[in-house]
């Protein structure tokens, strides 16, 4: 009778520790800081100045301090939220799909841009190049943004390889730009013959006129598939985990706030997301040899 009155104290006694540990993480949680990463699409400094009036408005949602954790390459972006250095990322499909695939499973996309649902990049090159369609990019050189990129390298690539262009053999030169910003940057100097980037970044350089379409044109649409999100960590309290999503999905385009967080996220609105809706990246990723 001893040895299992020992037995249910030490059960009881780790079932107390573990409960306790639960509740301190909640309560660091609660009166701690939530800390935010995004991949490093554009500027550091674009970056930091798109989530400003989202993690003030975090704040108050949250009743948390938000810190914004700037990360150099994509994969650091993937690392650091697996690895719980950071609570909240900003990925694009393939970064989730990675993320997703590292932390066995253990990552939680919470929602998307409207826009993400029918995301698609363009391949854009100099007005006179004489490049019109994918086929033209034999013998070419050709920028992609960052490795990790879903609409800067991934999907590109496999749309090109499905129209029978193997960048890695039917290319003169492939480079990566590390960014969507950089990879106009880069055709508009003449570095390269073609790029190729996200629709949203190509539509902002235009509607800031940043770029003249009479000098570099777009010559190829992709067409649409599923993109970015944000996404936590599994071990991230449910009553937190929901606060957050419901603070982007009560993001109202009709207020001073929310129109101004929505414009410089280039979002009509957030919607619920969940791991399924990113099954076409991953496969795209495996089929390119590119998901290790």
């Amino acid at each position: 009778m001893s040895f299992c009155r020992s037995l249910f104290s030490s059960y009881a006694a780790r079932l107390a520790t573990a409960a306790l540990v639960t509740l301190a993480g909640a309560a660091a949680h609660a009166q701690g800081v939530l800390r935010v990463t995004a991949i490093p699409d554009e500027s550091p400094t674009e970056l930091a100045r798109k989530f400003e009036p989202l993690g003030r408005y975090l704040e108050k949602q949250t009743g948390m301090k938000v810190e914004w954790t700037p990360v150099t390459d994509y994969a650091a972006a993937v690392e650091a939220l697996v690895n719980k250095k950071v609570d909240l990322a900003w990925f694009g499909g393939f970064t989730f799909v990675q993320a997703h695939v590292r932390s066995g499973g253990k990552v939680v996309p919470l929602v998307q841009r409207a826009e993400d649902e029918k995301f698609r990049s363009v391949f854009i090159a100099d007005a006179k190049s004489g490049i019109n369609k994918l086929e033209d990019l034999k013998g070419k050189t050709l920028s992609f943004g960052s490795q990790s990129s879903t609409s800067g390298h991934l999907m590109p690539r496999s749309f090109l390889l499905a129209a029978k262009v193997n960048p890695d053999v039917d290319l003169k030169r492939v480079s990566f730009s590390g960014a969507h910003d950089a990879t106009i940057a880069a055709v508009a100097s003449g570095k390269v013959d073609a790029g190729a980037l996200n629709i949203s970044v190509w539509e902002k350089f235009l509607n800031e006129k940043k770029v003249d379409p009479a000098v570099v044109k777009v010559f190829y649409t992709t067409p649409p598939y599923y993109d970015y999100n944000w996404t936590v960590h599994g071990d991230m309290p449910a009553d937190l985990r929901n606060k957050l999503q419901q603070a982007f999905l009560t993001l109202d385009p009709n207020t001073p706030q929310g129109k101004d967080i929505l414009e410089l996220q280039r979002a009509s609105k957030f919607v619920a997301t969940k791991a399924d809706n990113y099954n076409g990246i991953r496969a795209a990723a495996e089929n390119a040899g590119l998901l290790k």
